[in-house]
Parts: structure tokens; C-alpha cells; sequence
């Protein structure tokens, strides 16, 4: 697989940020060890624009605020809180990133981009708010809560009532010219985290979603505005598995769209978990012919550019 400049969108997974503790120490320290595995994809020789979750440090801000909300200090809404937390952790990764890059001796940029995405308010998410945000309430204190705000709270199995919001899909990353205008100039750049600050357009003016976009598609979406050869999705795994945790489990290396997608109508990948990674490679791979989807952990993204290890997902 030929690697000098291709144009890559490395989508991050939550492990790549936080790794148990919510101290911006610990999260810092889970950034520093990614920063040196991207550090050496850029050595490779890609362009490389980077995205990322924002799930923990988007729940904790929507905690900080609900606990501080008073006429002094009101609590900030959702849209308002991403863009908190895509600007918090984009510092993070620009400082480690940064580092990284100087002592390898290479002269890149690295820019973080709060970046916004649309969305259409006519997408059925609206009308079925699925994607649970912020802490757990009692059964109690849900109703209430509903009664008071008009929000939608659901049970989560063994764990409490949690606030849903709406998860639409992404029909345009506002930021893209000027994210593909930086990578052609040989800058690193970070964006879209958490799936990208949701807004619509009424009229002239944009307006904020009280919503929270799936950061995947987010990615895949972007990889395909600004033309990108590869969708590296990194994750906790090495591979996409079928008959996952099962006796005759099995890792899928090289797989075409078409395979992939049988598979998916199996039912074969959790909605919460891989499935969204999977419908988002394919429908990068789909949308131009050449591109591929790669599914791995975050250790083996270079091997698996490389063609020796993860998901490679190719059109036929």
C-alpha cells in the first residue's frame, strides 16, 4: 500500500483521552501516549487530520454546570457545552502533538478547529431522542426533572434514568474548506470532537441543537468533504469481529463494502459499539472510488495503513 501523501482522517476513540480517572492529569497523560502513536503516522509521511470523542468530558461539563447553575452563574446549553469541550481537548492534544513533532525534528503545524456541523431538522432523530447525556437521576427525580424542563429522560437498564437528546446525522462540516485549505499546506489539524458542535440554518442565522451527533459519521462525513483516501477509525480492538465473544468468533482483516454490509444486516455489530464505525466506513468506502475504511486499535494504526494488521474495508 502506497503511503507517502495520503490524505488520512484518524477518527479517535474515548480510550485515546481518558483512560479511567477524569482529572485533566490523567486525561493529559492518555493524550501524551496517543500523541506519540499519531506522531508516528505523521512521520509516514500522511496528512493527517485528526478527530476525536468528547463523551466523558462533555457529561462532566453538563454536570459542572447543572451543579453551579444559579442566576450568577446559569448553566450553559448542550451545543455550548461541546464547543467547551472540543476547545479543552483540542488544547490538550495541540501541547502533546506539538512536542511530539519537535523532538522527532519535523516542522509541522498543529491547529485545533471548533468545528461546526449541520444538521436537518426535519431528520427523524428529532422525533425519537435516543443518545443518553449527562449523570443519572432516580426514577423520582427523572419525572420531576421532565415535569420542570419539558427534557425526556428514559431508564437505563440497572443503572437509573439519564437525559436523551437527539443523535441526527450530519449533512455538512461548516469548517471543511478551511480544514482541507490547512492540510494542504502540511498542518496537523484536530477537529470535529465529539461528532462537532450540532447548528441549523434559519434563514441567515445558525442556530444550536440541543443534540449530539455521532462523532463516526461526523468523521466520515468530513473525510469525504475534503477528500481523503483513508478513514482510520481507532478503537479499543485490533479487528472488527463477527460472532463477537462467541466460540467461533472471527477477525475480519480485508473485506469488501459489499461483504461488510451482509453483515451488518445480520445484525452482527452492537448499535452502541462498533456498528456506527462499521456503517461509516462503508459509506466512506462507497462514496469514491479508491477510498478504504480501516478499523484498528490505536497501537496498531500504522501497521494497519501499512496493510499488516486491523479492518481494511475496500470498495470492489
Amino acid at each position: 500500500m502506497e503511503k507517502a501523501n495520503k490524505k488520512i482522517v484518524v477518527a479517535l476513540g474515548g480510550n485515546a483521552i481518558q483512560s479511567g480517572e477524569a482529572t485533566a492529569e490523567a486525561q493529559q497523560k492518555a493524550i501524551e501516549d496517543t500523541a506519540a502513536e499519531l506522531v508516528e503516522i505523521i512521520k509516514s509521511g500522511y496528512q493527517v487530520v485528526i478527530t476525536h470523542g468528547n463523551g466523558p468530558q462533555v457529561g462532566n461539563i453538563l454536570l459542572q454546570q447543572l451543579k453551579s447553575d444559579s442566576r450568577q452563574t446559569p448553566a450553559m446549553p448542550l451545543d455550548t457545552c461541546g464547543a467547551m469541550s472540543q476547545g479543552m481537548i483540542g488544547y490538550w492534544m495541540e501541547k502533546e502533538l506539538e512536542v511530539n513533532l519537535r523532538e522527532q525534528g519535523i516542522n509541522k503545524g498543529v491547529a485545533a478547529i471548533v468545528t461546526r456541523v449541520e444538521v436537518d431538522l426535519n431528520d427523524e432523530a428529532f422525533k425519537n431522542p435516543s443518545k443518553p447525556i449527562g449523570p443519572y437521576y432516580s426514577e423520582e427525580e427523572a419525572k420531576k426533572l421532565m415535569e420542570e424542563t419539558g427534557d425526556i429522560y428514559r431508564k437505563i437498564a440497572g443503572k437509573g434514568w439519564r437525559k436523551v437528546v437527539p443523535s441526527p446525522k450530519p449533512i455538512n462540516i461548516l469548517e471543511h474548506e478551511i480544514i482541507e485549505n490547512l492540510i494542504e499546506k502540511d498542518n496537523v489539524i484536530i477537529c470535529t470532537g465529539g461528532g462537532g458542535v450540532p447548528v441549523y440554518w434559519d434563514q441567515n442565522r445558525l442556530v444550536g441543537v440541543e443534540g449530539v451527533i455521532d462523532k463516526d459519521f461526523a468523521s466520515q462525513k468530513l473525510a469525504e468533504l475534503i477528500d481523503a483516501d483513508i478513514l482510520l477509525i481507532l478503537t479499543e480492538v485490533e479487528n472488527v469481529y463477527i460472532n463477537y465473544n462467541k466460540p467461533d468468533q472471527a477477525a475480519l482483516e480485508k473485506i469488501s463494502a459489499e461483504s461488510m454490509k451482509k453483515y451488518i444486516q445480520e445484525g452482527q455489530f452492537e448499535s452502541g459499539s462498533m456498528l456506527p464505525k462499521v456503517e461509516a466506513a462503508v459509506e466512506f468506502v462507497e462514496s469514491k472510488p479508491g477510498r478504504l475504511g480501516i478499523i484498528t486499535s490505536l497501537d496498531k494504526g500504522l501497521e494497519a495503513l501499512l496493510g499488516k494488521a486491523g479492518t481494511v474495508i475496500y470498495s470492489e
